[in-house]
């Protein structure tokens, strides 16, 4: 575990920086950073005695930040509907570039990207290694997400090697926890009777559960270097929407809904090849089913009786449809 650090979150009020900030912030010294339009969010950091400023990478002012980071852990990112190009590469891109370079001074910066920045295959099995090729993943809800992710990791290759900053990039599949995620959305959908849009059938991918993702921030750090490192970061087993949404019908007594695109020229899956990631980090502690199971008794104490309503979480809806691309 790390300790004695002072260590940068950006997004930190997001699904999954959230509860790395929780995580780190008993042995380090923890800085925050995002937008904060949720006052409640930006407390509850606060609670657990992270530090917080508000900065909007789109007009980065650092003014009140210091520069004496031993890490940054770069989570934020720019998540819109629409095809604005120039404000999603100002903020994944630019905006990137900008705290790289305030945080120079640091040992190492993680950068999270996404495995949204492959070139579609059209094998839905197919597990994605980080030398295959990268290309716009035809996201319907952000269409804008994967080509300014592209860049964003084209800006952090050129900071490692311009800052003299080692830099991991690291590649997030399908995150998942009590805090939301893709996942998480689709146990809501079949707790309320919802459908859940998908665009194909199979449609695989490497779920990580979040305790996972936080034991594993140290090791993924270790491993930044110049020229930056790039990392597939996601669970180790390949597992469908359609499975796991199956496993949330057996835990609820409900049966899921479907919703079928299919959507041409989009991901028909994102399973991840790990081996790098297990290089550096070891197995996961937590199967998926086990994982899935913790997230639905956290959400639904009271198990899934007619009416229940899910807990608020803008955060999971949002990554939902980012990383599957599904209409709400």
């Amino acid at each position: 575990m790390l300790e004695g650090k002072k260590i940068l979150v950006s997004g930190a009020g997001g699904q999954i920086a959230l509860p790395i900030c929780e995580f780190l912030a008993p042995h380090n010294e923890v800085w925050g950073i995002a937008r904060f339009s949720d006052q409640d969010t930006r407390e509850r950091l606060e609670r657990a005695a992270v530090t917080t400023r508000m900065v909007d990478l789109a007009r980065p002012d650092f003014g009140e930040l210091p520069q004496d980071f031993d890490y940054l852990l770069h989570l934020a990112a720019f998540l819109g509907p629409g095809t604005d190009y120039e404000t999603a590469l100002g903020i994944n891109a630019d905006g990137t570039g900008a705290l790289l370079a305030h945080c120079r001074q640091a040992t190492a910066a993680l950068v999270m990207t996404t495995g949204s920045v492959y070139d579609p295959n059209p094998d839905p099995w197919h597990l994605y290694v980080e030398t295959d090729p990268l290309g716009d993943g035809h996201l319907p809800s952000v269409p804008t997400y994967s080509i300014s992710k592209i860049a964003e990791e084209a800006v952090a290759r050129t900071c490692a090697r311009l800052l003299n900053l080692p830099i991991v990039i690291a590649r997030m599949n399908v995150a998942y926890g009590v805090n939301g995620g893709l996942a998480v959305f689709h146990l809501d959908s079949v707790v309320t009777d919802h459908p859940i849009a998908v665009r194909w059938d199979p449609a695989p991918y490497s779920p990580i559960f979040q305790d996972d993702i936080n034991r594993q921030v140290e090791a993924i750090l270790a491993a930044a270097s110049i020229p930056a490192t790039i990392v597939n970061w996601g669970g180790d087993e390949v597992v469908t929407v359609q499975e796991w949404s199956n496993y949330f019908g057996e835990l609820t007594g409900r049966t899921p809904q479907f919703d079928l695109g299919p959507a041409p020229g989009t991901h028909r899956g994102v399973a991840l090849d790990v081996s790098r990631r297990l290089a550096f980090t070891g197995p996961c502690r937590t199967s998926w089913r086990d994982g899935m199971k913790q997230v639905y008794e956290s959400r639904y104490p009271d198990g899934a009786f007619e009416g229940a309503v899910p807990p608020s979480s803008a955060a999971h809806a949002v990554e939902a449809h980012a990383v599957e691309g599904t209409k709400p």
